[in-house]
C-alpha cells in the first residue's frame, strides 16, 4: 500500500484507515498521477514547530508541513500533522476533529500535486480543491 500512517512523540490511530487511503488514492488519480509511498506522520504541535524552524526558517506552529520527494513517475512524501493544531482549528471553523483532519489530510496530497496557497489566488483555488474532494470522502 503506497499510504502510511504513523504517530510520533504522541499516541494517535487513524480511524477509517482503508477508506481514507482509498479517498487520497482516488484524488491522485484524478490528477494522473501515482502514489509512491506517502507517509503521515501525527505528532504534536511542539515537534511541528520544531520542524518548521529546523527547516523551514520559520519560528510559527502550523498544523501540517509537507516534505516532497517526488520524481516524475511518482509522489514520494513524509506529511508531518499536528494534531493538536487540528483539534484547535476544529473547533475553531466549528467542524468536527475527523473533518478538519480530513482537510488538513488532502490540502498535503495537493500540495504534491502542484497546488501553491502562498497569495490570495494559490489559496482560493486550494480551498475549492480541498472542497471539492472532501465531498468525495465516501
Amino acid at each position: 500500500m503506497p499510504v502510511h500512517y504513523f504517530s510520533q512523540d504522541i499516541r494517535f490511530t487513524l480511524k477509517n484507515k482503508p477508506r481514507v487511503t482509498k479517498w487520497l488514492l482516488t484524488v491522485i488519480r484524478s490528477h494522473r498521477k501515482k502514489a509512491g509511498e506517502i507517509n503521515f506522520i501525527f505528532s504534536s504541535d511542539e515537534h511541528l514547530f520544531n520542524l518548521n524552524k529546523q527547516y523551514l526558517k520559520h519560528k510559527s506552529y502550523t498544523d501540517i508541513i509537507t516534505f516532497e520527494y517526488s520524481t516524475d513517475k511518482e509522489l514520494l512524501s513524509d506529511i508531518f500533522i499536528s494534531v493538536e493544531r487540528v483539534k484547535e482549528n476544529a473547533k475553531k471553523f466549528k467542524t468536527t476533529f475527523e473533518s478538519e483532519l480530513h482537510r488538513v489530510m488532502v490540502h498535503g496530497v495537493l500540495h504534491l500535486l502542484g497546488y501553491k496557497d502562498k497569495k490570495p489566488a494559490e489559496k482560493k483555488k486550494m480551498r475549492t480543491a480541498e472542497e471539492k474532494f472532501l465531498k468525495q470522502l465516501p
